[in-house]
This record gives C-alpha cells, sequence and structure tokens, in this order.
C-alpha cells in the first residue's frame, strides 16, 4: 500500500512540475504592427535639397557659447522636472517588476508552537509544534499574467521616453530664455543709446532755441521724445528679470542669487540646421515613441482583460512536520505532504469582465487615434518652423535696408535741422523711425534663433531610439 502511495505522490509531483514549466514556458503577447500613417517624402519648406542631416546630441554647443553649455549641463543635472521625470521612470521600472511576479511560484514557509495551560486543577499541559514549506502556482495557460508584464514594460518604455521629451523640453528651454536674456541686454543697450541721441538732439534744440530759432513748442517737443526713450527702459529691465528668474528656475536654482553675464547676442553664432528625411523622425522623436510605447501597453491590456474571461488554474503544493514533542519533529513519522489543483471560473458577475474587455478595447483606439495624431503634429512643427526660419530670413535681410536707410535719414535731418534747412519734426520722425527699426531688428533676431532652437526641437535634438 505504501508502494503505491508513493508511486501516486511521485506520478501526481511530475505532473506539477510539467504543469509549472508549461507555464513559464508562455510566451509574452505578440506586439501589433504600429497603424499606418502616409509619410511625405520630403519636407515643402526645406531650404537645401539634398542636404538632409540630423542634429547631435550636443546640439546646444552649435550656438557657439562656453557659458550657454554650462548652463544646459547644469540644468540636466538640477531641473526638477527632470527629476520628477526620473521618479516617475522608476516606479514603473518597480511596477514591471511587480508584474512580472505572478509568472512565478509563490513559496511560503510556516513555523508554529503552541502549549496548553491547566484550567481548573487539570495538570495535564499538551506541546504542539509544526513546520510547513507551502508552494502556490497559477497557470498563465491564457496569458493573462504575461500580457499584464507586457503593459507594465511598455508602460516602462512610456516614462523613459517621457523623461526624454521632459529632457528635450528642458534644454530647449534653457537655450531659448537664455537667448532672450541677451537680446534683452542688446536692447537695453539700445534704448539708452537712443535716449541719448535724444539728449543729444535736445541740445541742439536748446541751442537753436536760445538764438530764437526755435520755439518752445519745439523744445517740449524734444524734451517729451527724451522722455520716451527713457520710458522704455524700466520695462525692458522688468523683462530681464523675469527671463532671468524663468532661467533661473529651469536651472532649479534661486532666482534671488542666479545671475549670468551681460553679454549680447553678438556672442551668439547662428549655426545652420537640416532636416532628415520625415520617415526618420519616428525613431528621432521621443514623444512619439512614448506615444507607441503607450499604445503597446493597451493592446497587452486589451489581452489581459480578453485573457480574464477564461478560468484561472492555480496549483499548490506542500509539505511539513507535526509532532507534540520538539525531539521528534523532524521524524519520519511525523512528516506530512500534499499537492493540489484548483480551477476558478467566472460564472455571473454582472457583466464586469465583458465590460472591461470592451473598456480596454476602446482605450486602445483612442490611443491608435492619439498616435496618428502625435506624428500629423511632429510633421507639421517641423515645416512649421522651417517655413519660420525661411521667413524670418527674408524679414531680417529687409530690415537691416531699412535701418540703413533709417540711420542715413536721420543723420542728413541732423545736420539740414543744424543748417537750419529742416524743421525739428522731421528730426523727430526719423529719429523715431530709427529707434522703432533698432528695436524690430533685434527681436528679429531674437526670433531667427530661437526658430532655430525650435528647429532643433522639432527633429529630436540629436536624440535617436536605441
Amino acid at each position: 500500500m505504501s508502494q503505491r502511495a508513493a508511486r501516486y505522490g511521485s506520478t501526481l509531483a511530475g505532473a506539477l512540475l510539467t504543469c509549472i514549466l508549461a507555464g513559464c514556458a508562455h510566451t509574452a503577447p505578440v506586439a501589433e504592427p504600429l497603424p499606418t500613417i502616409e509619410l511625405p517624402a520630403g519636407w515643402s519648406q526645406a531650404g537645401k535639397p539634398g542636404n538632409q542631416e540630423w542634429p547631435d546630441r550636443q546640439w546646444w554647443q552649435r550656438f557657439g557659447s562656453d557659458e550657454l553649455s554650462q548652463l544646459v549641463h547644469d540644468g540636466e543635472e538640477s531641473n526638477l522636472q527632470l527629476a520628477a521625470a526620473l521618479s516617475r521612470m522608476r516606479q514603473a521600472a518597480a511596477q514591471a517588476r511587480i508584474a512580472g511576479v505572478s509568472l512565478l511560484p509563490s513559496v511560503d514557509a510556516s513555523v508554529s508552537a503552541s502549549r496548553d495551560l491547566p484550567v481548573a486543577g487539570n495538570r495535564n499541559a499538551n506541546v504542539s509544534t509544526s513546520g510547513q514549506l507551502q508552494v502556490s502556482y497559477e497557470l498563465d495557460f491564457w496569458g493573462k499574467n504575461a500580457a499584464s508584464v507586457a503593459a507594465a514594460e511598455a508602460s516602462l518604455r512610456a516614462n523613459f521616453y517621457d523623461r526624454q521629451t521632459v529632457a528635450l523640453t528642458v534644454t530647449s528651454g534653457i537655450v531659448s530664455t537664455y537667448l532672450q536674456l541677451l537680446s534683452l541686454h542688446d536692447r537695453l543697450n539700445v534704448a539708452r543709446e537712443n535716449a541719448k541721441t535724444a539728449e543729444h538732439v535736445l541740445s541742439l534744440v536748446e541751442a537753436q532755441s536760445s538764438v530764437g530759432a526755435a520755439t518752445s513748442v519745439d523744445l517740449a517737443r524734444q524734451r517729451s521724445a527724451v522722455a520716451s526713450q527713457y520710458a522704455t527702459i524700466p520695462a525692458l529691465l522688468q523683462q530681464q528679470r523675469e527671463a532671468q528668474s524663468a532661467l533661473a528656475i529651469l536651472l532649479g536654482q534661486s532666482p534671488q542669487t542666479f545671475k549670468i553675464s551681460d553679454s549680447g547676442l553678438d556672442t551668439i553664432q547662428l549655426p545652420e540646421v537640416t532636416a532628415g528625411l520625415p520617415s526618420e523622425l519616428l525613431s528621432r522623436r521621443p514623444d512619439i515613441r512614448r506615444s507607441e510605447a503607450v499604445l503597446a501597453a493597451a493592446s497587452a491590456n486589451v489581452e489581459a482583460a480578453r485573457a480574464a474571461l477564461f478560468p484561472s488554474i492555480r496549483l499548490t503544493g506542500s509539505t511539513g512536520t507535526q509532532s507534540s514533542a520538539l525531539m521528534s519533529l523532524l521524524n519520519a513519522q511525523n512528516l506530512f505532504a500534499n499537492v493540489g489543483a484548483s480551477l476558478v471560473a467566472p460564472i455571473f458577475d454582472g457583466g464586469r469582465l465583458r465590460t472591461e474587455r470592451d473598456l480596454a478595447i476602446e482605450q486602445k483606439q483612442e490611443l491608435v487615434q492619439t498616435y496618428r495624431s502625435t506624428v500629423l503634429a511632429a510633421l507639421a512643427e517641423v515645416d512649421t518652423v522651417l517655413g519660420q526660419i525661411n521667413s524670418l530670413d527674408e524679414q531680417r535681410r529687409l530690415k537691416e535696408v531699412e535701418l540703413e536707410q533709417s540711420r542715413l535719414a536721420f543723420n542728413l535731418s541732423e545736420i539740414r535741422y543744424k543748417a537750419g534747412a529742416e524743421d525739428l519734426m522731421t528730426v523727430l520722425d526719423t529719429q523715431r523711425s530709427l529707434s522703432d527699426v533698432q528695436n524690430e531688428l533685434g527681436i528679429l533676431k531674437l526670433k531667427r534663433l530661437q526658430a532655430t532652437v525650435s528647429l532643433y526641437k522639432a527633429l529630436g535634438g540629436g536624440w535617436q531610439a536605441g
């Protein structure tokens, strides 16, 4: 009888091991192909045909500023948004490890000891000790656990790409804000020069007034022009403070103690950027790869929701010992072992599981459209920025001609005013035009540099999926 029991136990144990190995051998869900999107052969606003290159990872160094490179390095080390994104990625990694546990058996051990206390004169005190090792495993026959692991791993990839997106946004924000600060330095210098020029003209008017060649109205007009020029300086100083505070926050520093050099945009080089093929953009933008990963997680969630409709199979096995004497706890007659299997199938749940499946399907369909929208928006962004660069280059060329002529007109009007051949209104008009053109040209120069930053960002900033 004991030999039959032994053979039965060996057969059952072998079956248990075979089922566990079969469950472990279940593969993860096959990744579905991405939604098809018709990609253009080239960019409609590309400047130089045939020259198609992608930015390198250190693209900000192309602006030729050591201070800017140092600021970007500080931002990568201390930016708070990047630190938060890194924490989210670590959380996703922990969730992926937790999900992977469902594919492995669980093993528990327990030890207990008890002693009866004498009650009402009963002097007998029984002592009992036991130890037990229990193993349980859920067969992933329908792939529910494997799908959950695949979803968690896809979420981890999505968080990794999200951090890369945040890093690109932070870096481009640092570069753009730094350029804005340098532009404000230039505009402040121009405003101060214009104020000095207005004071110079005022001295001429005062000289003309002292000999009766200028009226009190002319004098009042020029004094008003001087005040108007000086009035632009406080607003520019406030913009400078705001930009400096924004840059400090991007670097994770206190705005009260942060300061940069007083240099202008003349220290910055304008890099030439070309766009690669549109078909390569899908692997160059981390936000697109994040959308792909989120869609993959949704597909795995659909598989898990479908598998939840089927029965679950769990195998258990335990071995242990129990005795009333501690010293005989390991004797052969006190040892025991058992194996078992259970099947649990949903019978009635009010349609919850089917509704969860339908919900997962619709969530996936939503993310399919989101992915397509992300790709189309990325393609449009590159073309839009390329168009902005072409437009700004033309605007700046024309504005430089306008500046040259405005400066000539002001110089001639000043000479003619000294000679008495021109009235003050002409001088004031040419002075105002020169001031406006100088300010507009400074803004155009900043916009052109920031458009280059936007193009670097739209092209993925040199990032490429491994």
